[in-house]
């Protein structure tokens, strides 16, 4: 499929080359498609095609989003929210504040209560987002190995046929999907980034990833 990526930093980088590497067509969408560290990703990434956040939302029969979050609402903007309609948008973006970690955890700018992947959905109304690949790092996202066997990867969504075609994406990109309800249910996958990320400040060790284990 066409597959627009908006964001041109480690993770929109590396799910772009995961889609390539899958067979699908690319475009990513980024601020300054003449920043060196674009072109030269886009030199040596064969079929990778690189422009605006416009261009990026307008190629794309499928959309992802992997933005500083505090960015997102201006991305969209940018990119044109007309851009999105009717279009699945995969969101891989966490709410992370300014603020440092305390003792390994982050800080989130979202309350308990509330999710950037519902801000985000009521910001597009017509578009179906799905949230998924944000509880793990970039490293480890596309067909990752682990002896313990195939990862899990949460997501949610309100729209039951863009989560199959997200969870076959995903099985894809070698992990095991792992429906979790509708949109609200990000307000519990959101901070499933802070507890993966705490290993790694604390102890550098950013290798995991998360599996659920079942009966």
């Amino acid at each position: 499929m066409k597959v627009g990526v908006l964001g041109s930093g480690v993770v929109g980088l590396t799910l772009a080359a995961g889609f390539l590497k899958h067979g699908h067509q690319v475009f990513v969408g980024t601020r300054d498609p003449q920043a060196e560290d674009v072109t030269s990703w886009a030199a040596k990434t064969a079929g990778a095609k690189t422009g605006t956040f416009s261009e990026a939302a307008r190629f794309g029969e499928l959309l992802v989003i992997s933005v500083l979050a505090r960015a997102l609402e201006d991305v969209i903007k940018l990119a044109g929210p007309e851009n999105f309609r009717g279009k699945i948008l995969i969101d891989t973006c966490n709410p992370i504040s300014d603020a440092p970690p305390v003792d390994g955890v982050l800080e989130y700018f979202t309350e308990q209560n509330h999710s950037l992947s519902e801000r985000t959905q009521k910001e597009l109304p017509d578009t179906k987002v799905v949230k998924a690949f944000n509880s793990v790092g970039a490293a480890r996202m596309v067909n990752p190995q682990f002896e313990q066997g195939t990862p899990t990867m949460f997501l949610c969504g309100n729209d039951q046929a863009a989560k199959a075609e997200v969870s076959a994406i995903v099985r894809q990109f070698g992990w095991e999907p792992f429906d979790l309800g509708s949109i609200v249910a990000a307000r519990a996958l959101e901070p499933l980034c802070m507890l993966w990320c705490i290993p790694g400040f604390r102890s550098n060790s950013w290798t995991h990833a998360f599996k659920l284990l079942t009966k």
